[in-house]
């Protein structure tokens, strides 16, 4: 298995402040491996672990041309000796169209293109019902890792921040990082998600996957009552960015020697330092979580023109 422990918990210092007795860590999640890096190794453990139980020759996902999540799931199958295959959203592709394609392919991962009007259908029962057909020994894992088993290993963070805690700050894709923090949170304490996607409805979609958990009604309620969403800062919506976003993480980077991804990390970050200017925020200990995502940068680098590191 991948070890967990080497995502440290570090005080970012410049963001302290004695006088507002301000106290502000990251969870380096960010290295706990390579390629299976932030909560992508968290939502696949019991994934894999499933297929395992299950005796499934491997793990059956779905992804863009530049998803971190295929390269993640390509490197944890690798490391735990079991199969993947990558549906890739495009048919026009080729396991050489790009650097993460040839890194899932490099990796052992078998890739399937399939049709934009035919990858809409991830999310549908029958379509999986289909997909199990045609790969029966193989444990379906939706996009993202967004699933029950997903939810359970974004659990585990909390566990390992020893610092009390009053506020949790972190990027929200699909809801499954945040929805596991969220239900490890003690009542006291709050949790600030920024949507990487414009409009994203985060909680309603936290509602929904939790839901899923059998989770009593009222409890579920009192769960998203210590939610705060912050979607001002997706810089225009998923997968967009502008100069000010790129010379913040770079900016970020000098200072404190840490690296954070124009799709998630530094869209959050951003995000974080401009509420932590408010006065509410005094007296308080800050936990941002570092969720990795660093794989495609030179994607980035390449289609925007510009060198972020």
């Amino acid at each position: 298995m991948i070890d967990v422990s080497k995502s440290k918990l570090e005080r970012i210092d410049m963001l302290c402040s004695k006088e507002r007795r301000l106290n502000v860590f990251i969870k380096r999640d960010d290295l706990i491996h390579e390629e299976v890096s932030g909560n992508k190794w968290r939502k696949l453990k019991y994934n894999i672990e499933l297929c395992n139980s299950r005796k499934k020759e491997g793990i059956l996902t779905f992804g863009g041309a530049f998803s971190n999540h295929l390269v993640a799931t390509a490197s944890a199958c690798k490391e735990t000796g079991i199969k993947a295959i990558g549906l890739v959203r495009g048919d026009e592709l080729g396991r050489a169209s790009n650097s993460t394609l040839q890194k899932c392919h490099s990796l052992g991962m078998q890739l399937v293109f399939v049709s934009r009007e035919e990858y809409r259908l991830r999310n549908e029962k029958p379509y999986h019902e289909s997909l199990s057909l045609d790969y029966p020994n193989y444990h379906i894992v939706e996009e993202g890792g967004a699933n029950y088993y997903g939810m359970i290993g974004c659990q585990e963070i909390m566990n390992e921040v020893k610092e009390p805690i009053d506020h949790v700050f972190v990027s929200q894709g699909t809801s499954t990082t945040s929805c596991g923090i969220l239900l490890s949170l003690n009542t006291d304490q709050l949790l600030h998600v920024i949507p990487a996607l414009k409009g994203y409805k985060s909680l309603e979609e936290m509602k929904a996957l939790i839901g899923k958990s059998g989770i009593e009604t009222g409890w579920l309620n009192a769960l998203l009552s210590q939610v705060e969403v912050l979607d001002e800062y997706h810089f225009g919506g998923y997968g967009k960015y502008t100069p000010e976003l790129f010379e913040f993480i770079r900016e970020f980077h000098k200072k404190t020697g840490i690296k954070l991804d124009p799709i998630y990390t530094g869209k959050a970050m951003f995000g974080m330092l401009s509420e932590l200017k408010k006065s509410t925020y005094d007296n308080s200990s800050i936990l941002f979580l570092h969720t990795g995502g660093l794989q495609g940068i030179e994607g980035v680098e390449k289609r925007s023109g510009i060198t972020l590191f």
